[in-house]
């Protein structure tokens, strides 16, 4: 059976009926979140552990620790941990349930724009995730350690806590994941008509800028991070800009189609005169 995607439901449900509707998709995604975050809860050592694998490994062998200053820090650790892995492993179920709330008021051709976007959100935000969590990381923490020694006759060691480091370790995921969906947001603009391609072409310039500047407030104040998330970023505007030329060439393609049909009907010639006679 070939896949189809219907237009708006016949149904018109009242207001009261959408509302009702939209408590249940909230407390179903609720649920989800909730059953994920207690699993994550009870798997939060091993999850803080794969966290801090990264500055286990920048640290020499053996060395190396992480301090809480107040008793109740580690336990915060654990719940910030949880709630934070617990949204990402609910967060198909919330996008699921959003979209079946959403879906029956687009058309085919609206939500056949929209899956795309709703698939390629969860990939782009899981790789710059994976990036800041693979190289990122280490390269920052590795450069950051480089600062230990000696100053004055006094020894300078790195000891971050529990706390702080999880807080670091967050910044640096989510800044990455949510840049990394810069292509869905200019590819939505697109779609809807209020960029062209041609705008974000001539400011390319101003865009370079800006990517830049925006790695260096997001990020930690070392280049070596920056670099690794506006290079990146870059690559994904210009990847933005060749799919932006690619739907284009297939929006003028689709409009000529219509109109070259008339145009070689009207080119057929008309029978002779003589013809019609013999008819």
């Amino acid at each position: 059976m070939a896949f189809s995607i219907k237009d708006l439901d016949e149904t018109q449900a009242p207001l009261l009926e959408h509302l009702i509707e939209l408590r249940g998709r909230l407390v179903r995604a609720l649920v989800a979140f909730c059953i994920a975050f207690a699993v994550c809860f009870y798997f939060a050592d091993p999850i803080l552990g794969f966290l801090i694998q990264p500055l286990k490994d920048a640290f020499p062998e053996g060395e190396g620790q992480l301090i809480f200053t107040k008793l109740y820090e580690v336990f915060f650790v654990e719940l910030k941990v949880a709630v934070f892995a617990g949204f990402c492993l609910s967060f198909p179920v919330i996008a699921n349930q959003l979209w079946a709330f959403v879906a029956p008021g687009l058309y085919a051709r609206e939500k056949r724009a929209f899956l795309p976007f709703l698939i390629a959100t969860p990939v782009l935000f899981i790789m710059g995730a994976a990036l800041a969590y693979y190289v990122v990381m280490p390269t920052a923490f590795t450069w950051f350690l480089g600062f230990e020694g000696e100053a004055g006759g006094m020894k300078i060691e790195a000891l971050p806590s529990a706390n702080e480091y999880l807080s670091l370790v967050m910044q640096f995921i989510l800044a990455f994941g949510a840049s990394f969906l810069l292509p869905v947001l200019l590819m939505l603009l697109h779609t809807a008509g209020i960029l062209e391609r041609a705008q974000l072409a001539k400011a390319r310039r101003y865009v370079i800028v800006a990517v830049f500047a925006l790695a260096a407030i997001i990020t930690p104040p070392d280049p070596g991070s920056q670099l690794l998330l506006a290079i990146p970023l870059l690559i994904l505007f210009e990847g933005s800009l060749l799919l932006m030329r690619l739907v284009e060439k297939k929006r003028v393609a689709e409009d000529e189609e219509p109109a070259a049909e008339p145009a070689a009907s009207a080119e057929q010639p008309a029978p002779e005169f003589g013809d019609r006679d013999l008819q």
